[in-house]
């Protein structure tokens, strides 16, 4: 029995230290499956399951391990040496396949990781491609805008030129600049007169008798003259020496504020050559080549109505035949600008009568010849066939169109 016990106590010795390898060999597998767990944080589910069942295959190595231990504290010494021969062989082999898994999920983890960051890169390259793309769709879209805007303020601006030239050249232009000029010493003179009127009425003069008011010239020439004149007979000289002073007085000496019925623009040369043309060569009855313009017309016809306005007064009725209510305003603006008249001087029994259709021209003109007045007929330049009946009455003033710009319709 003593024998026994040292034996058994030299066994327990020896078993104890054959079980502390195993316990530091199962310490060692257990520090793989911490590494394998915590050393991979991805998100992805197989490798979640791939690590799940590595843990799973190191549990159950554990339980192995333990139940291994428990087999050799309940052997008998003499399968001691063969149970722990068994024990290392499965541990290695079980050592040996955890390896190959770990470098197994080692390499699909960095397989997944460089796939996700290929795609990551298309997706990045894509994405760039698809905005560079857009910004430069758009940028020609507002290069072409631009290119657009750019036109149209040119042809504006040309445009504009071609206004303000027009304006300058142009009867309208000129006699608006020269309103504009004027306009400031006009408030000068009208304020001088006002101040001149208050200081008159405070002095106390002694009315001196008035002169008796001699009989004009003027006056009985135009009693005495007949109802059909004649400008081109030489018993006229006198009359015809007083027209062409009128007309210097126009072109020289305009006067932009002078009474009604008399010229108030400015009277080139070419004007007053084209009413003398008509009063001396053609004798009052006949056409004048258009100036280019209805304004330009409307001026020499006001010089005309303004001239027999001088020698025979009220006598005179001018009727202007044009062939739409358009060109009929335009006549009686300028009139208006032109004579300095207002829109009571225009109508079927004043001074000025305004006409669409060449018969009532006619039936008005009779009976004006019957009641001994003089009327003038001014046909505008848009009216392409002249009625015959117009032409046995002994004023009358038609504008011819340029043969170069023949029209019915002519746009200024």
């Amino acid at each position: 029995m003593n024998s026994d016990e040292p034996q058994t106590q030299e066994q327990e010795q020896e078993q104890e230290q054959k079980q502390q390898p195993v316990v530091e060999a199962s310490d060692n597998l257990e520090a793989p499956e911490e590494e394998t767990v915590t050393a991979d944080p991805a998100s992805d589910n197989l490798i979640a399951l791939q690590i799940a069942a590595v843990v799973e295959a190191f549990d159950d190595s554990e339980a192995e391990i333990a139940a291994v231990v428990e087999e050799l504290d309940n052997a008998e010494e003499p399968n001691i040496t063969v149970a722990m021969e068994n024990s290392v062989s499965v541990l290695e082999q079980r050592v040996a396949d955890l390896q190959q898994q770990e470098e197994a999920l080692i390499q699909e983890i960095a397989a997944l990781q460089a796939s996700h960051n290929k795609v990551l890169q298309d997706q990045l390259a894509q994405t760039q491609a698809s905005l560079n793309r857009l910004v430069q769709e758009s940028l020609n879209d507002l290069e072409q805008r631009r290119q657009t805007l750019q036109i149209s303020v040119e042809q504006l601006e040309r445009r504009r030129e071609r206004i303000r030239d027009e304006m300058r050249r142009t009867f309208a232009g000129t006699s608006q600049e020269l309103a504009i000029r004027v306009q400031g010493f006009k408030d000068y003179l009208v304020g001088s007169l006002q101040d001149l009127v208050v200081a008159a009425e405070e002095l106390q003069l002694q009315k001196e008798p008035e002169p008796p008011k001699a009989v004009p010239v003027v006056e009985e020439s135009k009693a005495a003259s007949p109802v059909n004149p004649k400008f081109t007979e030489q018993s006229f000289q006198s009359t015809a020496k007083q027209i062409r002073s009128i007309l210097d007085q126009y072109r020289t000496r305009p006067d932009y504020y002078g009474p009604p019925w008399q010229l108030r623009r400015t009277f080139e040369p070419v004007h007053a050559e084209r009413v003398a043309n008509w009063f001396f060569t053609q004798g009052g009855r006949g056409a004048l080549r258009t100036m280019g313009s209805r304004l330009q017309n409307i001026l020499i016809a006001s010089s005309v109505i303004s001239v027999l306005s001088t020698l025979y007064g009220d006598r005179v009725r001018a009727l202007i035949l044009a062939n739409s209510p358009e060109r009929l305003g335009e006549w009686r603006r300028g009139l208006q600008d032109c004579l300095g008249i207002s829109r009571s001087d225009f109508g079927p029994e004043q001074g000025i009568v305004l006409f669409e259709s060449p018969e009532a021209v006619v039936q008005k003109a009779e009976r004006l010849v019957k009641e001994r007045q003089m009327p003038l007929i001014i046909i505008d330049e848009t009216e392409d066939q002249i009625n015959l009946s117009l032409l046995q009455f002994p004023l009358w003033l038609a504008f011819a169109p340029d043969p170069q710009q023949m029209s019915a319709d002519m746009r200024y």
